[in-house]
């Protein structure tokens, strides 16, 4: 093996368009496609499903590039395979490739994304798991959709009055591996003020893609007794920034600092509450819909609020034993929720392009193009992390950019794409 700085480097000048659909193979979207009852027909003719879908993934290569464009990159490398693109055919126009991808819609990306998408890095990825916990993050993010009376009506505004976005918004949260930066799950709705519109409602259809296997890490936002219950109820560890306000007596301290306290329905007040603490300071078993033992953590950022003593960070987990994880690690812990940033501006600023807005003037061609950004953001991390896992090195130290850059310049190297 290649010391850590020449093999990442090396797959990175191999890369191609073909390479990137090793992670989203053909068979996954023939199935996708089928679940979803688009099957080819006739009138697909020229851009039947399984090439639309590769389209789409694409056109988040590709932002700069119009529809035709796009194409005929794509082509170059569908064209080395049997069964992936036609040599007899001649690609339609922008109006053709446009009724191609109302054919398709969303639903196909978005099972192909739920079957191919999962976390990819392994035991010797260096900084991808807490002992045997594999650290991932939830976060959301918003994108500029075409001011169009469809887009507007689906997703709405950020803000009101004055104070309105200039474009219709559309809202993903995700949930993502740390180390890899690579989303495996993701929920998709719009930034108005109806039900299910926000950060939260968004998550809690998140919560069964979690496993007994991982640590999740999340912002203060995201918090709530409800929540935290349902998140736990995953199986999965927790370690959640909560807001100072938060009620958390101090049951037992810890020699790391650290203290156990108890989470109560805030439902539930006077004597039943004060019952509910004394059970939980007894030792006694609680029931999970009324209360949680969990460990608190609390630091300062001392940086934070220029001339104030600095920022307090109230960290609660369920890893109640500081053998599991100390409270200084833990602390270090919750920063790779900060890895979570990272993808987002890979996928926003790097793939799209910074203050970009999204190609789709209809609702369900906006989650179609979604996915695909969500689908090829995947394999590209997948692809870097496989790379740094097999050179011992972190991530972080191959680059995105340069990634996508020799992508983009090899989409005529077919060699690995697949039949």
């Amino acid at each position: 093996m290649e010391t850590g700085e020449q093999s990442p480097r090396r797959l990175a000048d191999s890369v191609s368009l073909g390479v990137l659909a090793r992670w989203v193979p053909r068979d996954e979207i023939d199935t996708a496609v089928a679940v979803t009852g688009k099957k080819a027909k006739r009138r697909d003719g020229k851009l039947p499903p399984h090439v639309m879908v590769y389209f789409t993934m694409a056109m988040a290569l590709f932002a700069d590039d119009d529809y035709e464009e796009v194409l005929a990159r794509l082509t170059d490398a569908l064209a080395a395979w049997p069964d992936c693109w036609d040599t007899l055919w001649e690609a339609p126009g922008s109006g053709g490739i446009t009724q191609a991808r109302q054919r398709l819609g969303s639903e196909p990306l978005r099972e192909l994304f739920s079957r191919v998408a999962e976390p990819v890095a392994d035991m010797l990825t260096p900084g991808a798991f807490l002992g045997t916990w594999r650290l991932v993050s939830i976060d959301g993010m918003e994108w500029d959709l075409p001011d169009s009376g469809e887009n507007a009506a689906f997703f709405g505004y950020a803000g009101s009055g004055g104070k309105r976005s200039a474009f219709p918004k559309v809202r993903v949260v995700a949930l993502a591996e740390c180390a890899s930066h690579a989303y495996f799950a993701a929920a998709i709705g719009g930034v108005g003020t109806g039900k299910g519109s926000g950060e939260q409602s968004l998550a809690r259809t998140l919560w069964a893609a979690l496993d007994e296997d991982m640590l999740l890490i999340a912002d203060r936002n995201f918090y709530s007794f409800p929540d935290w219950r349902q998140a736990r109820a995953s199986g999965a560890q927790l370690l959640w920034r909560v807001k100072a306000g938060l009620r958390l007596p101090v049951l037992e301290r810890l020699p790391d600092g650290s203290y156990l306290s108890v989470l109560v329905d805030p439902d539930i007040g006077g004597k039943r509450r004060e019952a509910l603490v004394e059970a939980a300071r007894a030792g006694a078993d609680l029931d999970p819909g009324q209360a949680a033992l969990v460990r608190v953590v609390e630091y300062t950022v001392p940086d934070r609020d220029p001339g104030q003593d600095g920022e307090l960070i109230c960290l609660i987990t369920t890893i109640v034993d500081l053998r599991d994880g100390p409270a200084a690690t833990l602390a270090e812990i919750y920063h790779h929720r900060w890895e979570h940033e990272t993808g987002n501006d890979q996928i926003k600023t790097h793939l799209r392009g910074p203050g970009r807005v999204l190609r789709s003037r209809k609702p369900d061609l906006v989650l179609a193009e979604l996915y695909g950004y969500l689908l090829t953001h995947y394999a590209l991390n997948a692809l870097i992390c496989e790379a740094a896992t097999e050179a011992q090195i972190d991530p972080d130290r191959v680059k995105f950019t340069r990634t996508v850059r020799k992508v983009r310049s090899r989409t005529d190297d077919a060699a690995d794409f697949p039949p």
